[in-house]
């Protein structure tokens, strides 16, 4: 097996080929000059529209059925969280501590797809979130599930 050290500097430098990032760039020179900042790659991590379809056909699928996922209880109107519950979550930021999430139903995760390194899928309340693992900051979202 080869070392994990060529790997990353091959994949450094495609992701900086796909940036449109050149050798030099990555030096600090380009036409002679030096540059004190070193070229960034910026990722960004999303649910797609198959995952956000996915997601809310598997949802309506259990609700129609009469089955509402742990932590929702059925209304007249859906599957919606005990009480008066309040979104205490928000794209960008940490999720807060007391916050329970529960975990995707494994066919689903199949059907959508396992999330990218470094993430995780969770289910808060009526919603799906996309969760950076080290940090717990909530990347992004599809909200209103229960709603349908």
């Amino acid at each position: 097996m080869p070392h994990p050290a060529p790997l990353l500097a091959i994949a450094l430098a495609a992701a900086l080929a796909a940036a449109g990032a050149s050798a030099d760039d990555r030096h600090g020179k380009k036409d002679g000059k030096d540059r004190d900042a070193p070229a960034h790659v910026r990722v960004e991590v999303r649910f797609g529209e198959h995952q956000q379809t996915a997601v809310r056909g598997w949802y309506a699928t259990e609700i129609e059925a009469g089955r509402c996922p742990p932590g929702l209880a059925k209304k007249r109107n859906g599957c919606l969280p005990p009480g008066q519950a309040k979104k205490r979550w928000a794209i960008g930021r940490p999720l807060p501590r007391e916050v329970i999430f529960h975990d995707l139903p494994p066919p689903l995760v199949v059907e959508i797809g396992l999330p990218p390194a470094g993430y995780r899928y969770a289910r808060i309340a009526n919603d799906v979130l996309l969760i950076a693992i080290g940090t717990g900051t909530v990347v992004d979202a599809i909200t209103d599930l229960g709603r349908m």
